[in-house]
């Protein structure tokens, strides 16, 4: 008990790290991101569409092969055009994945149950070697 007393801030210190350790998992940061394999497999096996919300001039300098471009900033109103189908299964793309995090949470709120961000965006994607257009 004596340890405790006097150690006290070393407990502390202990539990604060673990919780900081536990956080992505706890709010969901962690989970529902696809790495790019992931994402190849659900466009190949589910018909996946890949939505990259980044904006025109970065769309044209390079995107992942076949994705359609719905820039962020007019999400919510381009979204239900591009995509009709509610059902259909979603791969949000942007430079590094933080975009294309903040569009899944739209994308949930407009009914696309299956929209999932692509982690590292299409700098992952690039990494990864897989198909990259530019229009």
């Amino acid at each position: 008990m004596n340890f405790v007393l006097e150690n006290w801030y070393l407990i502390v210190l202990a539990l604060a790290s673990g919780g900081l350790l536990a956080w992505p998992v706890v709010s969901g940061g962690g989970a529902g991101g696809l790495s790019a394999t992931q994402a190849v497999q659900l466009i190949n096996r589910e018909k996946a569409v890949v939505i990259d919300v980044c904006e025109a001039a970065e769309f044209a300098a390079g995107h992942a092969s076949g994705a359609k471009n719905v820039p962020l900033s007019k999400f919510r109103e381009q979204l239900p055009l591009t995509v009709k189908n509610k059902s259909v299964p979603l791969v949000l793309v942007c430079a590094r994945g933080m975009r294309a995090r903040r569009a899944v949470g739209m994308a949930r709120q407009l009914g696309y149950d299956k929209a999932q961000a692509l982690t590292g965006g299409m700098h992952a994607w690039r990494e990864a070697n897989m198909p990259v257009e530019k229009a």
